[in-house]
């Protein structure tokens, strides 16, 4: 079994639960922070079956005929469709309005993919393309230093979680544009390393793409349809 890779799932899970606690310390979403859990334990659990179903589909691997392949995550997971589907348990699942709930998970959703970077030193995986900056890495010793990509990753991806939750702590930003930012950030934020990533085909650029256009969409269209109402005159 992948122990490292299951410690790196760790560690995202925890980078989760960390940031619902630092919310909830200060007053945001506290009320809910053990549902908000919940939902973010099922959602990740959901999007990890759904993500590997879709890598099997895509490897030629017939789910339903080899159904243990299921279990061999490491073999890999879609995380396109991955997300997706958490998303969608989110939606349905949720006791309170999805977009309370989207809210509540934004900023503790990104310290989660942060800490899953992060992971890659347990996992030996953090390098990418060679570099001549000074914080390089070589992968052994005598080999050309390599940027640190994973490490970008969860910086920005754990900066992106905090200024989300420091404005939500200033005030009550419109409904689901916490939700739709941190969508827009976690596709802006792979979209940029990716360059920086050894890879044959490019990595899935075009869902980064998408994420950030369907994120910055739906974090404008929430903006609009809240401040429209805010200025309708009294009854």
């Amino acid at each position: 079994m992948e122990f490292t890779l299951l410690a790196a799932a760790a560690i995202g899970i925890a980078g989760v639960w960390l940031m619902l606690r630092w919310e909830a310390a200060r007053g945001i979403a506290a009320g809910c922070a053990r549902d908000l859990w919940d939902v973010a334990l099922g959602a990740i659990g959901a999007g990890i079956v759904v993500g590997r179903v879709a890598a099997m589909v895509v490897a030629g691997v017939n789910p339903v005929l080899r159904p243990a392949d299921l279990i061999i995550v490491r073999a890999g997971v879609a995380t396109g469709w991955a997300s997706i589907g958490a998303l969608a348990v989110v939606t349905w699942t949720s006791r309170r309005p999805p977009w309370i709930v989207a809210d509540g998970l934004a900023a503790a959703a990104l310290a989660g993919l942060s800490g899953w970077h992060a992971g890659c030193v347990v996992r030996s995986a953090c390098l990418g393309t060679t570099t001549d900056l000074p914080w390089g890495f070589a992968a052994s010793p005598g080999g050309l230093p390599r940027h640190p990509v994973e490490v970008y990753a969860a910086v920005l991806l754990l900066a992106a979680a905090l200024a989300l939750a420091l404005w939500k702590a200033r005030g009550r930003p419109p409904l689901g544009v916490p939700a739709g930012l941190a969508l827009a950030s976690a596709g802006a934020v792979r979209l940029v390393t990716e360059p920086l990533r050894p890879s044959l085909g490019g990595g899935p650029v075009w869902w980064y793409v998408a994420a950030m256009a369907a994120g910055t969409a739906v974090a404008a269209r929430r903006w609009r349809t809240i401040a429209a109402r805010r200025s309708l005159p009294p009854l």
